[in-house]
């Protein structure tokens, strides 16, 4: 299994889609968290361009890619850039204190 790292970014202009269609997509993303797939995600903050950061668990970016081409923000056209980069975690809270993990 490994962990990756999704970033969308969305333009101004999808502002009004994204919240006819945001019922669907944190339905979507429950689901996903739910399952053990999504591990933490969020939108960036107030002062940052429109976007999000999401953290998902597979094994591979191909099924990371076809999981996330699933989300309606995305099937809808309102991420305008999409990206999914292996992620390799040195240390995590939940592999316990002090532990790094390789």
């Amino acid at each position: 299994m490994g962990t990756f790292a999704v970033t969308y970014a969305y333009s101004a202009a999808s502002s009004a889609g994204r919240d006819e269609h945001r019922p669907r997509h944190v339905e979507f993303l429950q689901e996903q968290f739910d399952d053990g797939r999504l591990v933490k995600s969020g939108p960036f903050g107030p002062d940052e361009d429109p976007g999000a950061l999401l953290i998902i668990e597979a094994a591979s970016k191909a099924d990371v890619e076809a999981l996330m081409d699933q989300d309606p923000f995305y099937r809808n056209g309102l991420v305008e850039q999409r990206s999914i980069r292996q992620w390799n975690v040195v240390f995590d809270t939940n592999a316990g204190a002090g532990t790094a993990r390789n």
